[in-house]
């Protein structure tokens, strides 16, 4: 259903080194560059992450209660992502662990322009 995610960044080369490194735990890649966006995926024909320079010239700002939640495979993995976010500069703005009951287990980061983000995975 979801083709592909946007998030504006005022510093598109430091954004994309961030992601660069972050989607590499999930197996994601680089699959359209551009001078203005970068979208990363499993393939051009997946759904996409990118990351775009505001093409009205603007200074990207973060919507407030928009969040952006990536599929992790297990546990391990959404604590390996949420401490590697950190790592590189994320803001945390939730520990890994169990949420809302049902098997929902997830952790929260902001990236370096403050987009809000969610790793989760269902046990």
């Amino acid at each position: 259903m979801i083709g592909y995610i946007t998030v504006g960044t005022n510093d598109f080369d430091r954004s994309a080194s961030f992601y660069d490194t972050l989607f590499e735990v999930l197996g994601a890649t680089r699959v359209m560059v551009a001078d203005d966006y970068i979208a990363w995926g499993k393939a051009a024909n997946t759904p996409l992450f990118s990351i775009h320079i505001p093409e009205d010239g603007k200074v990207a700002t973060v919507g407030n209660g928009v969040m952006i939640a990536l599929l992790g495979k297990n546990v391990e993995q959404v604590i390996g992502i949420h401490a590697k976010a950190l790592e590189l500069g994320s803001v945390n703005e939730g520990d890994p662990g169990p949420r809302g009951g049902g098997g929902f287990y997830s952790a929260y980061f902001r990236d370096l322009d403050g987009n809000k983000l969610n790793v989760h995975c269902m046990v």
